[in-house]
């Protein structure tokens, strides 16, 4: 098992047509978002206008999770939903979307046969929270969106990021919360 914390100051932010967006991770690591060469990528997005258009990335499978706020996501020829916090929705990036109200998501995008799950925690102040990989994932990726965790001995802050690659036999771990925190988690698959 191999892990690296990205501190939050580490990070690159961007700005998009409706907000800013934060890329967590790419894999490959020498991938870019911009020629669509990664296997998955995580990020996060501010979407600050009222109404918003996604750009269409062929070959995408999304899970978009609600950070904060509240947004109708709309695919034309498929549905209309509403999402509120923590909430998901997964689509196609082929698909016609718009989405409408302010808010903050997390995002996980992948290509071929690679596929991700997320999972969202609300951890009091010294609570522990055993995290299995009971799906034998091949990365975990631990997106703290508020407060503070401890994983080992390293402390993880808002908006850090730890990503645990796995020879598929991560044995349970424990994080602790030092304060009311927020935290996502995504399990990665690589199925070649």
């Amino acid at each position: 098992m191999e892990t690296k914390h990205i501190k939050a100051s580490e990070l690159k932010t961007n700005k998009w047509f409706g907000g800013t967006t934060t890329q967590l991770a790419i894999y490959p690591k020498d991938a870019e978002y911009k020629e669509r060469n990664f296997q998955f990528r995580i990020s996060t997005a501010t979407v600050d206008t009222k109404e918003s258009t996604f750009t269409q990335l062929l070959g995408v499978s999304r899970k978009l999770m609600i950070l904060d706020g509240e947004i109708k996501i709309e695919h034309k020829n498929h549905y209309t939903k509403i999402l509120k916090k923590f909430e998901q929705d997964e689509f196609l990036g082929d698909w016609e979307t718009k989405s409408y109200g302010k808010a903050t998501d997390f995002n996980v995008m992948t290509t071929g046969n690679t596929s991700g799950t997320l999972e969202s925690l609300q951890l009091k102040t010294d609570e522990k929270f055993v995290v299995e990989n009971s799906k034998k994932s091949d990365f975990m990726v631990i997106y703290v969106y508020t407060g503070c965790v401890k994983f080992n001995t390293d402390i993880i802050e808002k908006g850090d990021v730890l990503i645990i690659k796995s020879d598929k036999t991560i044995k349970p771990f424990l994080i602790e919360s030092k304060s009311t925190s927020e935290i996502i988690i995504t399990r990665i698959s690589l199925k070649k």
